[in-house]
């Protein structure tokens, strides 16, 4: 073979495998890619190994599927009151449709930039500042609602919108960090009052819960020691009755000897004894005796 041959068939094998590279196409995960057969639409390509006609096909546009994080700058809102102020805004969006995205609107994501700065002023132009403030939930989901149905002809579905930052004027931002400076103040207030009417509280229970307890105390003093006195009086008076009695005894039982002792006497009289002894306590008795006869007699 020839070098010019050489160089022709080199030449020719170039061009073949340039006209396969071109006809192959492989698509990856979550990417379309969008065919224009003569300059018109022709299908889409999902994933995949596909094959295109050389010179007549052509890729128009490849399109991810994935979701998408679009973050707008701060767009410049009034409110209700007229209050200027900034809010910044983060969508996230899909592609449904790859050839109403191709063929739907010139620059989709600047389209979506410009609706969605123009819905945010007429729904914070309907409220006022607190409430633009306290409201993110309700700006997201009108949000939502009007972004998805005016992208859907564009082959966009909006997931979610979220308010990312609201930036008030500055003399706005002071005078709100007065407010909840005073708010604070007046909460810490409360809680200081709250507590030290707590704590008076405690101690007046404390307090009544001690002079209970001491007159209680008190109380169970005063029964015990009158408990003692009582059977400390019980016992000195069963003393004295217990020693009366003993007395009584003792007196009765010298009595009836003595009189035992006149009666022996008698018998020792009647005897044939010349001399008797008389006990002194005899004599006494005997001479009781004959004092109680005499003033019966006189009687």
């Amino acid at each position: 073979m020839s070098f010019p041959t050489f160089i022709i068939s080199l030449f020719l094998v170039i061009i073949a495998l340039l006209i396969i590279g071109y006809c192959v196409r492989v698509i990856p995960q979550s990417n379309a890619y969008v065919i224009e057969r003569l300059g018109a639409y022709s299908h889409t390509l999902e994933k995949g190994m596909h094959f295109i006609v050389p010179f007549i096909d052509r890729v128009a546009n490849k399109v991810s599927l994935k979701e998408r994080v679009q973050d707008f700058a701060p767009q410049p809102v009034i409110t209700k009151d007229n209050v200027t102020m900034q809010i910044d805004t983060v969508i996230y969006f899909q592609i449904t449709d790859p050839m109403l995205y191709t063929y739907g609107i010139h620059n989709p994501i600047n389209a979506i930039e410009n609706l969605t700065a123009t819905t945010l002023r007429n729904i914070i132009g309907d409220l006022e500042l607190d409430q633009t403030l306290t409201s993110r939930d309700i700006i997201n989901t009108k949000m939502r609602t009007i972004l998805d149905e005016a992208t859907d002809p564009w082959g966009i579905r909006v997931q979610r919108v979220e308010v990312k930052n609201i930036i008030p004027p500055r003399d706005i931002q002071e005078a709100m960090e007065k407010q909840m400076r005073a708010e604070r103040e007046r909460r810490e207030s409360i809680l200081r009052a709250e507590g030290e009417k707590r704590s008076a509280i405690l101690i007046a229970e404390g307090e009544k819960e001690s002079v209970v307890l001491r007159a209680q105390a008190r109380k169970e003093q005063m029964i015990t020691e009158a408990e003692g006195e009582a059977q400390a009086i019980e016992r000195i008076f069963g003393a004295q009755a217990k020693g009366a009695e003993l007395l009584a005894t003792i007196t009765a039982d010298n009595a009836y000897l003595k009189l035992k002792g006149l009666e022996t006497l008698e018998k020792v009289a009647d005897g044939q004894a010349t001399k008797i002894i008389v006990p002194s306590e005899i004599q006494n008795l005997t001479s009781l005796l004959s004092a109680g006869k005499e003033i019966i007699s006189k009687d």
